[in-house]
């Protein structure tokens, strides 16, 4: 069985979101609960702010797959509903056949380390 991975819309307000790392390669076998990418969604044009209001999000699979093909790189900027990447429920199976559905996915926001350190007066 073949599944994609669209872009979630994880903010009514998002259009993209930046690649910032994918934790996986193409051929990896995916254990339920594995990380697939980093993103950043900057909400500043829609929500404009002294400062821009950014988030940080981790997308986690939630079926027992192969990540057969990136359809991004760390760095792009996917708009919402873009395939990110094709999965396979077995190792081997052909590419070329009819996507069955989406795959499953758990979006967590992450606060990355620099937040939490305290800047010099």
């Amino acid at each position: 069985m073949l599944l994609n991975l669209p872009l979630p819309r994880i903010n009514p307000y998002m259009t993209t979101a930046i690649i910032d790392k994918i934790h996986v390669a193409a051929g990896t076998a995916m254990p339920v609960g594995g990380r697939l990418f980093d993103l950043t969604l900057d909400l500043s044009t829609a929500a404009p702010h002294d400062c821009p209001p950014v988030g940080h999000y981790c997308l986690i699979v939630r079926d027992r797959v192969w990540l057969r093909r990136l359809c991004v790189a760390v760095g792009d900027e996917p708009v919402a509903g873009a395939n990110l990447a094709l999965f396979s429920t077995r190792p081997d199976e052909p590419l070329d056949g009819l996507l069955s559905r989406s795959a499953r996915l758990t979006v967590i926001g992450i606060i990355p380390v620099l937040s939490w350190e305290e800047t010099p007066p």
